[in-house]
């Protein structure tokens, strides 16, 4: 073993330990920074506490923790001052001949270096074992406490193996979500029931070469009410269609090799059909354009088009607020090369997009492998956590929307100036249900919105993975491959919404979603549908928002792929809603006394009257079908209908101050 040494640029004291060979003569460790060194002949940990892929592990290095006090205690490889080396360590309690797995990790840290936390009991000792499954040079790692508080997630051990990505979607159309574990030849199902309990379910699947090794994406390509799989691997990609009843799937996959990294669902062309993205390392992006029978047309080209690829994380995001997904890509190379310029491409709303990022001021060569999108700041535009993987071209930045089509730094105080941990994952949720979008990416910490554009770095005994509500209770979770971090939550309201699409595709993916109530600093919330963020993982469908302390919601509204806008009055807090697509047209539940509407009928001009100084904005005129006729801009309270047909039509209107209203009127 290595001696005892100091790195004298940070000051840091590595102690070099005679790493024990097996659990019964593991090395007692408390806080510090230590050495660690495999040797031939070392008990190998037969019980492990990750998932993923199972190398030939030949050796293991022991060690134990006991403590007088309840602590948290975080066992991280990535210790600031030395080369982080990918590691896997599990993390056990009881006797060295019945262990239990307490918590484990593989690749949390900066280039796959590992990262776990646990609350440790006072007076029980646990075991700390490190494997070769990937390297078996010698490497650091670091021991430290923290006083006990109440962990953020409960750990749940559960039978979930696997060599591939997992995802957290609902897969039998009941909207609860379910764990989906992709194999060879078949999907195990853990589908959730309503008592919190998991049923496991094996599905044949068609056999592909094209294991989601990279990335995985769902949604409802067919639209036969049950998702899809879209498999992102190093070689290529793989659509996994589910049959008429969910219990088989049929490989379709790509024409050609793709370097694949990110994947998504999305509606390219806006025609109700989902379209499967896929980025490409290598070379331009690619994606399969949806016939809507079944099938796909292959293209290559127009949305991401360096020659040298350079693809990792994209993102589909409305950030301009015009009712169309646009497409973010975190890009990454290194070394100066311009595939590694970061690239946001506007939605020309034609099924043609514009490179937009220099003008967004977006265009960063920094290494980042996915950016996190959230209305961070409540006031209706989406921001964006630029999340650095590496620090070679830059640490992370946060970048505020102006509402105007370009963005501003604002890192400098915001908290993310100040945090050093890097991670290929960046994903934005309300964790903790205050109704400000939260942060999480490297080292299992959670940046916490302030509400002021500020985040406080907090612990969680938990890293970036698939996030779902796993026991519906209002609160999400986290699945750590067989862990699922259950939410402890506290007394904050939320609301989820379930979209079945109609006119646009079933998942409604591309939606935009908004909520308005008297908040805690906030009058407005927005999430837009999207299937996949962050850099590999695939996360529920359902659309979730948290309230703080309000509750009573003024209104709900669903602006839909296809041009029309639900809206739902006054809905209860703390509840799921299940919302069909125009199922809110017509019914009278959002009409208003604020406004009327003369001459009804009408022959050419529509007006608006108010008592007040509220100003109708934006009209959209629907059939009495409920199939969106125009979408216009109003002003001085006037609305052209002329060139309608003479019949009955539903009107949507949009006030000066964002709120939604429904009318009726004869065109004669």
């Amino acid at each position: 073993m290595k001696k005892i040494f100091t790195i004298i640029s940070c000051g840091i004291s590595a102690f070099a330990l005679h790493a024990q060979s097996n659990c019964a003569t593991a090395v007692p460790v408390t806080s510090g920074i230590y050495n660690a060194s495999y040797s031939q002949g070392s008990q190998v940990p037969a019980l492990i506490c990750t998932n993923g892929i199972d190398n030939d592990v030949t050796m293991g290095i022991w060690y134990s923790y006991t403590s007088a006090t309840t602590v948290n205690v975080t066992v991280s490889t990535d210790v600031q001052g030395f080369i982080p080396k990918d590691t896997r360590v599990h993390v056990y309690n009881g006797a060295c001949g019945s262990l239990t797995c307490v918590a484990g990790d593989d690749d949390s840290g900066t280039s796959y270096s590992s990262i776990v936390s646990f609350t440790a009991q006072a007076g029980v000792t646990y075991y700390i074992a490190f494997d070769n499954n990937w390297d078996d040079t010698d490497f650091t790692f670091q021991v430290f406490e923290t006083a006990f508080t109440a962990p953020l997630f409960d750990t749940v051990m559960y039978n979930v193996t696997g060599a591939y990505v997992m995802c957290v979607v609902d897969m039998n159309g009941d909207y609860l979500d379910d764990i989906v574990v992709p194999d060879n030849n078949q999907i195990k199902m853990f589908y959730q029931q309503t008592d919190g309990t998991f049923t496991e379910t094996a599905r044949v699947a068609g056999s592909t070469p094209y294991m989601p090794g990279w990335s995985l994406a769902a949604g409802d390509y067919d639209g036969n009410g049950f998702n899809d799989l879209l498999y992102g691997n190093g070689n290529g990609a793989a659509l996994m269609i589910a049959n008429a009843d969910g219990t088989q799937y049929t490989a379709m996959q790509s024409p050609q090799s793709i370097f694949s990294q990110r994947t998504n669902f999305v509606d390219l062309n806006n025609d109700g059909h989902l379209d499967a993205f896929v980025c490409h390392d290598v070379a331009p992006n690619c994606y399969f354009l949806n016939d809507g029978n079944g099938g796909f047309s292959w293209v290559q080209g127009g949305i991401g088009d360096h020659p040298s690829g350079g693809n990792y994380g994209s993102i589909w995001v409305d950030y301009d607020n015009d009712g169309d997904a646009d497409l973010f890509i975190a890009k990454c190379r290194g070394g100066g090369d311009p595939a590694s310029i970061n690239e946001l491409h506007r939605n020309n709303g034609d099924g043609t997009f514009t490179n937009v990022s220099e003008q967004a001021n977006l265009a960063d060569m920094l290494q980042t492998w996915s950016t996190a999108w959230g209305d961070f700041d409540n006031d209706g535009d989406m921001d964006a956590l630029v999340g650095a993987n590496s620090t070679a071209n830059g640490p992370h930045k946060l970048m505020r929307n102006n509402g105007d089509g370009t963005f501003t730094d604002v890192t400098d105080g915001s908290g993310f100036a100040d945090l050093f941990e890097l991670n290929r994952e960046h994903i934005a949720h309300d964790f903790n249900n205050d109704g400000w979008i939260d942060v999480m990416g490297g080292g299992n910490y959670i940046m916490f919105n302030n509400g002021d554009m500020t985040f406080t770095k907090t612990q969680a005994n938990a890293s970036v993975g698939p996030i779902g509500d796993l026991n519906n209770d209002g609160f999400l979770d986290i699945l750590n491959f067989n862990q699922m971090k259950l939410n402890n939550g506290n007394d904050n309201n939320w609301v989820k919404l379930y979209l079945e699409g109609t006119e646009s595709n079933r998942n409604g993916i591309g939606a935009r979603v908004e909520v308005y109530a008297e908040g805690d600093g906030w009058e407005k919330q927005i999430r837009d549908v999207r299937s996949g963020d962050g850099f590999r993982y695939m996360s529920s469908l359902n659309t979730h928002f948290g309230l703080g302390a309000t509750d009573a919601i003024e209104q709900i509204i669903i602006k839909w792929p296809s041009g029309i806008i639900d809206v739902i009055e006054n809905p209860d807090v703390n509840q799921a809603i299940t919302v069909q697509e125009g199922s809110t047209l017509g019914n009278g539940k959002f009409t208003t006394n604020l406004f009327s509407t003369y001459p009804n009928p009408v022959k050419d001009i529509l007006y608006f009257a108010s008592d007040n100084a509220t100003e109708i904005t934006e009209a959209h005129v629907y059939d009495i079908s409920g199939k969106l006729i125009s979408t216009s801009a109003v002003e001085n309270n006037a609305l052209k209908v002329q060139q309608l047909a003479n019949g009955n039509y539903l009107l949507v209107l949009k006030d000066s101050d964002g709120k939604y209203h429904s009318a009726k009127f004869i065109k004669k």
